[in-house]
């Protein structure tokens, strides 16, 4: 991609290049913002597998740049035709939840003839006779035909078509934020300082520098706003598409399923366009205390966390090539997103890290660039950026903080442990079956919108 052509009198510091940073950086790219990208390691890259995105994050591709749409289109995997708009497919694996029934019924005849046959059954909807592993019901995306399609990607092949997005010439690699500072030369610029000893001069800094970031740490100035331990840890792993076919089924394996059980669930669903079903497997954990957030565990200690579960989750779990586990971590709610001096934001998960229970944290991000890149577009000097933080800030905050505290309750939702609704799937289906119309219905452009009025009557 050529260069782009810069008409601000103001440059800016995009530190991080996963998702958000270069989301943030095609969003600026359309208003002919100046910027740098400084990326910690020695190219861009991203850790993880599968990630999905629902239809607040499309849209919100679309809106930022028709490129970044095409790019997630590319990489993009849908499902059958019939189960395009499903999110979910729901089943019980816990062999837990048949065995507490069968006591209360008699009949052991499979719901849907996909059961495991084992004559332990419950009860759903007032029908009993359901076995593990039979689906329940479905959860779909309201308004779905105005997106042009929902599904998973693979987090390195997207970053990769993202990447071809944006000129290398904005790149600078191998820079590990260390500190930021005011600059003493009477600029109000910022220096960001890097751990090769190098710095670097800008008007602000745009911290997209995730869950661990820097950014918020050198801004907020207390570990009391540090990333803490959710209770949940999860299993990652991919499976081919040939193997989990064979040994699910097609309907199961191309198509996106969730599991439930007692404090543990696992999701699937497809990626690369068809050819692998990426697998997360959660599981409760009453704290973390290794020093790393991802390690490598035995077979035997994966299987130990499902032991009471029947097929059909045994049989993912058994098929994961990989036994890392990654304790997940969110974010207390910061005070703010901004500072004036230095001049820094906060944007995705250096804001807001959330838990993954409902899908939705890339997605902030994204939403997030939309909006402050916009306002970056309006500012017409130095001064204007307090004013487009500030009117960022008062626009995304609530919404970017809703979603961590929402996430933590949905993995407890989904793993039966929700005071009130516990393992009653009645309960549980009548929860789920709107929870996420809030985060899919927002309506972007009327939050742009109000940024934009906010921003205008502060200047």
């Amino acid at each position: 991609m050529s260069d782009p052509k810069p008409t601000k009198p103001f440059n800016l510091a995009i530190v991080g290049g996963g998702i958000t940073g270069l989301t943030l950086a095609i969003t600026l790219l359309q208003h002919n913002v100046p910027f740098t990208v400084y990326e910690s390691a020695s190219k861009f890259g991203e850790i993880g597998a599968g990630v999905g995105f629902g239809p607040n994050a499309v849209r919100a591709m679309g809106l930022i740049s028709p490129g970044m749409h095409e790019a997630y289109q590319r990489c993009g995997t849908k499902q059958w035709q019939s189960k395009q708009d499903v999110w979910f497919t729901t089943r019980v694996a816990d062999r837990r939840k048949a065995a507490a029934a069968t006591a209360d019924t008699t009949t052991t005849t499979s719901a849907d003839g996909d059961g495991n046959g084992d004559g332990e059954t419950f009860a759903y909807a007032g029908r009993p006779g359901y076995h593990v592993g039979d689906a329940l019901w479905e959860i779909r995306y309201p308004n779905f035909e105005e997106i042009g399609g929902v599904g998973g990607v693979h987090r390195a092949h997207f970053l990769d078509q993202l990447v071809q997005l944006i000129p290398a010439s904005v790149a600078r690699f191998g820079k590990r934020l260390v500190d930021i500072a005011q600059a003493g030369d009477g600029s109000e610029d910022v220096v960001l300082h890097f751990a090769d000893g190098t710095t670097a001069q800008h008007s602000a800094v745009l911290g997209c520098d995730g869950i661990k970031s820097q950014t918020r740490k050198l801004l907020l100035g207390s570990d009391e706003y540090n990333a803490v331990f959710s209770g949940k840890v999860a299993y990652r792993g991919l499976v081919s598409m040939t193997k989990a076919v064979e040994l699910l089924g097609e309907e199961k394996a191309m198509n996106s399923q969730i599991y439930f059980g007692y404090h543990g669930h696992i999701l699937t669903f497809p990626i690369e366009k068809g050819k692998t079903m990426n697998v997360v497997a959660f599981a409760s954990r009453e704290s973390w205390t290794a020093p790393n957030w991802v390690i490598q565990v035995s077979k035997e200690e994966l299987l130990a966390d499902f032991q009471t579960w029947g097929p059909p989750a045994t049989t993912i779990v058994s098929a994961m090539e990989r036994h890392d586990v990654w304790a997940l971590f969110d974010h207390p709610p910061a005070p703010t997103f901004h500072g004036t001096e230095p001049r820094i934001c906060l944007v995705g998960d250096a804001a807001h890290a959330t838990t993954p229970h409902q899908g939705s944290g890339a997605g902030m991000g994204i939403e997030d660039c939309y909006v402050l890149g916009n306002l970056l577009g309006e500012a017409a000097s130095v001064q204007d950026l307090d004013r487009v933080f500030k009117a960022y800030e008062e626009v995304r905050k609530e919404r970017g903080q809703k979603v961590v505290v929402t996430s933590r309750k949905a993995g407890q939702l989904w793993d039966f442990e929700a005071e009130g609704i516990n393992d009653d799937l009645d309960a549980l289906e009548r929860n789920m079956q709107t929870r996420m119309h809030w985060i899919w219905n927002n309506d972007l452009e009327a939050d742009l919108e109000r940024a934009k009025a906010i921003f205008r009557q502060s200047t």
